[in-house]
């Protein structure tokens, strides 16, 4: 693990959500960077919250840097809203920013038929990782890439039309220390290689049969989200809504 990750949650005494953003901070720590530390921070006065730059309360911090990327030069107390009104940001938010802290330089897919979800990951991945990251793809029952993950990607500039699906036991285990399963609704293969593991469990679009139009949503919706979620881990930056 990197040394010296450090992971801060900001609130003001009788902040209804700090016992919950301190919890899920520790539950990001305990299974990705057990090393790291993690403390509460008091923001007591208008004047600490401007001088930290004070995004409302909680905020969680990794390294100095908030888990949504946002900054401010003011800074005010008062509560912090997230993404559906709630109270903490999603726990993949702050997995995201750990794991940028920690610098990844193998990450693996899985899913059990690597031909929708998984690919859609690598894929995006590939296109937005730094130089020297290795980026895989796996499955537990392998099958064939779908056609509708490649338009998807086609469609925001990614070509996957030369990717197969592969079994878990092809990849290298000794180059991966980042393993995220995204089965929704399945049992997830096993990996027994050593790696950091977390689960972003995503509905699987290829499950979608009422219409070719729907399934195609749908895959979208999967590629947005992906997305979302690894521009939040490989820049800091999150993408919203349909980038086609």
């Amino acid at each position: 693990m990197k040394s010296g990750l450090r992971l801060e949650v900001l609130a003001f005494e009788g902040c209804p959500h700090a016992g919950a953003a301190l919890d899920l901070a520790r539950r990001v720590v305990d299974r990705l960077a057990s090393g790291a530390t993690l403390e509460r921070v008091e923001v007591d006065t208008p004047g600490k919250a401007a001088a930290i730059g004070f995004l409302g309360s909680p905020s969680i911090r990794v390294n100095g840097v908030d888990v949504e990327g946002k900054r401010t030069a003011q800074g005010m107390i008062g509560c912090r809203i997230y993404e559906g009104g709630a109270g903490v940001p999603p726990e993949w938010r702050v997995e995201a920013a750990v794991l940028r802290a920690l610098e990844p330089r193998g990450i693996l897919f899985l899913c059990v038929a690597n031909s929708a979800r998984s690919q859609l990951a690598e894929g995006i991945a590939r296109s937005l990782a730094p130089p020297g990251v290795k980026v895989f793809s796996a499955g537990s029952r392998p099958t064939a890439v779908r056609p509708e993950a490649i338009a998807v990607l086609a469609e925001i500039g990614i070509d996957i039309s030369h990717h197969r699906s592969k079994p878990v036991g092809e990849i290298p285990a000794a180059e991966v220390d980042t393993l995220v399963s995204l089965c929704g609704e399945q049992e997830c293969p096993l990996f027994l290689g050593e790696a950091r593991r977390l689960h972003w469990g995503l509905p699987d679009p290829a499950a979608v049969v009422t219409s070719q139009s729907e399934r195609l949503a749908a895959f979208r919706s999967a590629r947005d989200e992906l997305r979302r979620r690894l521009g939040a881990l490989f820049t800091g930056v999150t993408t919203e809504g349909d980038p086609s």
